[in-house]
């Protein structure tokens, strides 16, 4: 593996580094920007904070932060895995197309913003802290999962407007309480153990054992899925028949 102190190396050249080689590890990161954008396989570890854009246009291979990340992060990401043990700022997977990002605290407004699908390819963002306002705005497929880990279960872990204009993909809320001023052209309902164990314990251990969690006793709390609502939902304004 490549190691790179990023304090002693310019911009420019750090991202240079980082296409040019395998397998990396660039320590001492203090905002320097796009790093992994188009990355398409290898293993890419960042101590410290990396600034915005960060694996936009992820291609394959797996990205580890240790430490917060800034905004714009894994923006139309294609597919590949991205980990940060921190907190992430605004516009998180902006219009991600496949692959899957976790995040071990709480991110900020407008993650998820148009998320999609395709037959088998799948987005996937799971934050296990909370999040900010207009939460999976626009989502047109995938699936985000919110845990509130740490946070005082007596509020919702999204911010105002979650899945404002949704119309395909799920959301999934470890807590019993709706999100403030969520649409009623949305379905929105308590997960049954059956539903929990079909729908999220494979995606819920796995982000426990990539963090070192207890994945059983996550899913042991209550659970919410909202979705678009089919009988009066925002896919009428993007699909003819």
């Amino acid at each position: 593996m490549k190691c790179i102190d990023a304090m002693k190396i310019d911009e420019r050249s750090l991202k240079d580094a980082i296409g040019k080689y395998g397998d990396v590890e660039v320590d001492n990161c203090l905002g320097q920007r796009y790093l992994g954008c188009a990355r398409k396989d290898g293993y890419l570890r960042i101590v410290g904070t990396p600034g915005n854009g960060l694996c936009a246009y992820l291609d394959g291979g797996e990205v580890f932060v240790e430490g917060n990340v800034q905004d714009a992060v894994a923006d139309t990401m294609n597919s590949g895995f991205l980990a940060v043990r921190g907190n992430a700022g605004d516009a998180l997977c902006y219009a991600m197309r496949g692959g899957k990002v976790y995040v071990l605290g709480d991110v900020g407004y407008r993650a998820g913003v148009h998320m999609k699908a395709y037959k088998d390819i799948q987005s996937t963002l799971v934050i296990g802290g909370t999040a900010g306002s207009f939460l999976g705005e626009y989502l047109a497929g995938g699936t985000i999962v919110v845990l509130g880990l740490g946070s005082d279960g007596q509020s919702p872990l999204t911010g105002f407007f979650c899945a404002n204009g949704m119309y395909a993909g799920h959301i999934y809320l470890r807590t019993s309480f709706k999100p403030m001023n969520l649409s009623d052209k949305l379905s929105y309902h308590i997960m049954t153990d059956e539903e929990k164990q079909e729908k999220l314990s494979s995606l819920i251990l796995d982000f426990a054992i990539t963090f070192g969690l207890d994945g059983e006793k996550i899913l042991s709390s209550t659970f919410a899925d909202i979705e678009a609502d089919p009988h009066k939902s925002y896919n009428q304004l993007y699909t003819t028949l």
